[in-house]
């Protein structure tokens, strides 16, 4: 388990877009662009990845634990199809792609940019791995 607090990691003043490729096990893939609405936290989950996992499904999410722990930035109590978060009292990774709406906030950290009807498909237990493209 990664632990960061917030104030002790450095984010660089780079501009440059980090792309994530999520990949579903015999499924498909898809790709995530990470954003700056929270820029340490996608800092910070960037630099654990590649991750692999089981998901697990709630409504139109798909979310799995994730071995960082890091003080929440700016949290959102809704979503939109597309978001990735991290949820800290997980800790998740969060993929929406529907109109289900988070238990409780979370923080934005990119938006999927392709593939978004992969999810649809995927089902509880799903091999699921994230990588850096």
């Amino acid at each position: 388990m990664v632990s960061i607090a917030m104030n002790r990691l450095a984010v660089q003043g780079e501009s440059n877009m980090r792309t994530i490729k999520i990949e579903v096990k015999g499924k498909g893939s898809a790709l995530a662009d990470l954003d700056e609405r929270n820029p340490v936290i996608s800092e910070a989950f960037w630099e654990i990845l590649p991750q692999e996992a089981r998901v697990n499904l709630w409504g139109e999410e798909v979310y799995f634990d994730v071995p960082l722990e890091i003080d929440d930035g700016h949290l959102s109590p809704s979503a939109t199809a597309g978001d990735i978060c991290y949820w800290s009292p997980g800790p998740a990774f969060c993929i929406f792609f529907g109109k289900t709406q988070p238990i409780s906030a979370v923080n934005h950290i990119g938006k999927v940019v392709e593939g978004l009807d992969l999810f649809r498909s995927v089902a509880a237990g799903d091999r699921i791995q994230l990588s850096r493209k």
